[in-house]
């Protein structure tokens, strides 16, 4: 009996397996935390894997780091970085020109105000996270905390990567923001977006502020998420963005083989194919969930386990 309920654990586990890897994971992170606590609240409604970036020294920071880690719920540091652009700067918004012994003292302050942080990530910051010289302190200072990196990208040229590198801090990106714009079509528009990139890729990472119109469309949409996306926490993807990012070395291509000439069959008249006058419509993971479902309700092995199954723990019946 034991070696029957071992071998339906080994396959019903091999099937969960198999159902997980299919789905293209999604981490939604809202940043500015700690001074909307109203609209705040509202995002601590969402489910648990929805993240949180929380500014260091805001009026409302340690009660809404309390609130979210009561929760389990995953927080960043939302640490300000200087941009190009002239604009109010947060209290100790980190800059290029400062010294290493400078940014430091910044980064351990940010991380004792702020310390159920699993990693940081950049508020504004264009001209910061685009200086290697900036950002290496940054990682230095980073380094002796274990936190992970999660690049906002507020500029193109940004180079937490290379300043990370060789160093044990790893570096994650956006790919969407969900509320550049503040309607509930452009919002709504960027979250399926953010969809379609986790579909493409294998997962997407998607931020937002917690503005009223964001809060309403995004609690929405991940009522309705499609079963082939699973919704993570941004740390669930750093491996996944690592192997993403990884440059494969380049093999050399086959050489392919002389095939000898073959003898000229005669002309015959072949039947003509039927042009596809609309594109095939894309078959999604949700889709192949159903057909493998009604496969394996029919399949023989599975009746065959379904039957061991009810006979377990029942008397064996002497042959008459």
């Amino acid at each position: 009996m034991r070696y029957k309920k071992r071998r339906l654990a080994t396959l019903c586990g091999a099937l969960v397996f198999t159902l997980n890897v299919q789905a293209a994971k999604l981490a939604i992170l809202f940043d500015d935390f700690g001074y909307r606590a109203q609209n705040e609240n509202q995002v601590l409604k969402m489910p648990i894997n929805v993240s949180v970036a929380i500014f260091p020294s805001a009026p409302d920071s340690h009660l809404m780091m309390e609130k979210a880690h009561q929760q389990g719920r995953e927080i960043l540091i939302h640490l300000p970085m200087e941009p190009l652009s002239k604009q109010p700067l947060e209290k100790n918004t980190l800059s290029p020109d400062m010294s290493a012994q400078e940014v430091k003292r910044i980064v351990d302050q940010a991380v004792a105000n702020i310390p159920y942080a699993v990693g940081i990530n950049n508020h504004q910051g264009s001209k910061m996270t685009s200086s290697l010289t900036g950002m290496q302190n940054v990682i230095q200072a980073m380094a002796p905390h274990r936190l992970f990196f999660l690049d906002s990208m507020t500029i193109a040229g940004t180079r937490s990567v290379q300043a990370a590198q060789g160093t044990s801090v790893k570096v994650i990106k956006r790919n969407v923001f969900l509320d550049d714009v503040q309607n509930d079509a452009e919002i709504r528009h960027q979250f399926q977006r953010a969809i379609a990139l986790a579909r493409r890729n294998g997962f997407a990472i998607a931020i937002g502020h917690p503005h009223p119109s964001t809060v309403a469309v995004i609690s929405q949409e991940l009522a309705n998420l499609p079963s082939d996306i699973q919704l993570v926490r941004p740390s669930d993807l750093l491996n996944a963005q690592v192997s993403h990012n990884a440059r494969p070395v380049p093999m050399p291509a086959p050489v392919k083989p002389v095939k000898p000439a073959k003898p000229a069959r005669p002309k015959q008249k072949g039947i003509a194919t039927c042009a596809i006058k609309q594109p095939i419509p894309p078959v999604y993971a949700g889709a192949m969930f159903s057909v493998i479902g009604d496969s394996l309700g029919h399949s023989s092995v599975v009746n065959f386990i379904s039957r061991q199954w009810t006979d377990w723990g029942k008397a064996p019946t002497t042959p008459e």
